[in-house]
């Protein structure tokens, strides 16, 4: 019978001291805005619905986007989808080759699509408030 080696390896289960790099950051934050995107679509679809079925339901809605929390509601799925599409786009130009695939670029562009959200997110808040 062969003998079973226990390999001792460093556990470490204090996450708080794991240092992620910005690429594995922009890429775990493009998947959650996604998820929040398509989750969006279907509230924004009843809002729209619900807008457009009679004068009295647009009042309802009028009267539902007045409050602020659901104009913070909305500012958050607008700036999870700029982001989202900004991650897009930066991954379909390094797909068709008009960014390299390094590291130094993946860095670059990663917080340069963090810097293009910004923006994006707050043209929403203005145009939200």
């Amino acid at each position: 019978m062969g003998k079973t080696v226990k390999k001792q390896r460093p556990v470490n289960l204090d996450l708080s001291t794991i240092r992620f790099p910005v690429t594995a950051i922009a890429s775990i934050l493009h998947r959650v805005s996604g998820v929040i995107t398509l989750v969006a679509v279907g509230i924004l679809l009843w809002l729209l619905n619900l807008s457009l079925s009679s004068p009295d339901g647009f009042l309802q809605a009028s009267a539902i986007m007045g409050s602020f929390f659901v104009k913070f509601i909305v500012w958050g799925i607008m700036t999870a989808l700029a982001f989202h599409i900004v991650g897009g786009i930066r991954h379909m130009m390094m797909d068709f080759g008009y960014l390299a695939e390094t590291l130094e670029v993946g860095k670059s562009s990663a917080w340069a699509s963090f810097g293009i959200t910004v923006v994006l997110s707050i043209l929403a808040g203005v145009l939200v408030w």
